[in-house]
């Protein structure tokens, strides 16, 4: 990797981690799950982070799941990793990340405790420097949400590129903004992301992690280009019959944001079946049945158009 000018941004790619009914890591899943966000245009793929189900793999998972993904993109979209959790485990993930020519990594929670601000930027201050040509994106998220003057201590790490939010305090949002927006770019990470990205566009956040690309990335990308477009008629269309249904069913369980994609996969016949790792459990049969009938509405009323060959 050379010298980054910063990192990617648009719609981000989440692959999930499929497993075989015996627990096992599907490889050829895994691949078609990548290649296919790749060929849907989306502008980065960020693996093995949340929807990969990053608290629940090995170190050797990961190290495939990576190499996985390199073969899939292909030098086509930058590619992040997920590294977080115990401290000197995350360091050995960024490291590997580097070895593996990963463009950058996205930092999640350390494991359990609640620390200090002191202690959030002794954590991220270590794996910045554990990994030091790769750039790291601070995820505000559960346990780790950085204050406006911790994120000012870490502007001194030129690793530091970005700040994903996934907790929506728009106070804090608008701090962050006003005072970095020259030094980083700024993520939408929350749940649902499409749900909330009309209240980040002012603040110049047009980036964000779509977890319904991994099924109808034709959607989220009509999405995006109405939002950017102004298009509230399309929004609202888009809201009524796909967005706010589906993150319904989201919100019905723990776990969802993980296993909804899953079904999701399943259901538009993609590889990926609705297997996940405890503690995530998969989706019931009720909530599988009532997101059958909103994608195969959703397909209908916005089918993806066919590519003409130049």
């Amino acid at each position: 990797m050379g010298q980054s000018t910063g990192i990617a941004k648009g719609i981000l790619g989440f692959p999930v981690a499929p497993f075989t009914a015996e627990g096992k890591l599907d490889e050829k899943a895994l691949y078609e799950n990548v290649n296919f966000l790749v060929e849907e245009g989306l502008d980065a793929i960020y693996i093995a982070c949340g929807a990969g189900e990053f608290q629940s793999l090995d170190k050797s998972e990961f190290e495939t799941m990576l190499d996985v993904a390199n073969e899939a993109v292909g030098g086509k979209v930058p590619i992040y990793t997920g590294v977080g959790g115990n401290l000197k485990s995350a360091m050995a993930l960024a490291a590997l990340s580097e070895e593996k020519g990963a463009d950058g990594y996205l930092l999640l929670p350390p494991y359990l405790i609640h620390g200090e601000q002191e202690g959030l930027y002794q954590y991220a201050k270590e794996i910045f420097e554990s990994a030091p040509s790769l750039d790291g994106i601070l995820y505000q998220r559960d346990n780790a949400v950085y204050s406006v003057e911790t994120v000012r201590r870490l502007t001194a790490f030129p690793q530091l590129k970005g700040l994903k939010d996934g907790i929506g305090n728009m106070d804090m949002n608008i701090c962050l903004t006003h005072e970095f927006k020259d030094r980083l770019e700024f993520l939408n990470g929350m749940p649902m992301a499409e749900v909330t990205m009309p209240a980040y566009i002012p603040l110049g956040i047009t980036s964000y992690s779509s977890a319904i690309s991994n099924y109808i990335p034709h959607i989220s990308r009509q999405y995006y280009e109405a939002l950017l477009a102004g298009d509230q008629e399309t929004l609202n269309e888009l809201y009524t019959d796909v967005i706010l249904p589906i993150n319904h069913i989201r919100k019905q369980r723990k776990g969802y944001a993980v296993s909804l994609i899953k079904a999701g996969m399943e259901i538009v016949g993609l590889q990926t079946k609705g297997y996940v790792r405890p503690p995530v459990t998969p989706v019931t049969n009720e909530h599988y049945q009532e997101m059958e009938k909103i994608l195969a509405k959703a397909l209908e009323k916005y089918p993806k158009k066919v590519k003409t060959q130049r």
